[in-house]
């Protein structure tokens, strides 16, 4: 039920961000060019490798920056874990990216994000699968030099039981450019 819930919160947030965007193009009868400017790319690449480890991760993101001080876009994750011997997992989904900046240096954000974990592992005593949704709500700050942020976000929708992170809190770099 939980889980039906924030689905339901995700797509009613998707909705008004793209009703807030559309309408404030057209009330602004801004330009193609002019909407175009207003949109900056970023995203992280992550490859991680061990003694038997892999840890391949893309995330691409856009947004839209309303004014000087409101930004929000929509970004994709998809990560392949392994661990030899142990488990191998595929993980991906989107999310809905908030970002205020109400002095030039301060950058604060709210991200809900919903991933799709699917994995299979095989230990000593047996093997497995589990796949399940995990869906977080990230609340953050950081501070900003242009176009790079680092900061760090505590996700207030943690469970230690059925969790993607280990930790609720985790520290970032955003980039857009």
């Amino acid at each position: 039920m939980k889980i039906l819930n924030l689905n339901h919160i995700t797509k009613t947030l998707m909705a008004v961000i793209f009703l807030a965007v559309s309408s404030n193009a057209t009330a602004q009868q801004n330009t193609n060019n002019d909407f175009q400017s207003r949109i900056r790319f970023g995203g992280g690449l992550g490859l991680g490798f061990g003694s038997g480890y892999t840890n391949i991760s893309v995330a691409p993101s856009a947004i839209y920056d309303f004014n000087q001080y409101f930004s929000a876009g929509l970004a994709l994750q998809v990560s392949y874990v392994r661990d030899k011997d142990f488990y191998e997992s595929y993980i991906y989904g989107p999310s809905l990216i908030l970002l205020a900046n109400p002095i030039p240096e301060i950058q604060l954000s709210a991200e809900l994000e919903q991933l799709r974990v699917n994995l299979d592992y095989d230990d000593k005593v047996g093997g497995g699968s589990d796949n399940f949704w995990n869906t977080a709500l990230f609340l953050g700050a950081g501070y900003r030099m242009d176009n790079v942020t680092v900061g760090v976000r505590y996700n207030v929708l943690f469970d230690s039981d059925k969790n993607v992170y280990n930790d609720a809190l985790m520290p970032f770099v955003r980039i857009y450019f």
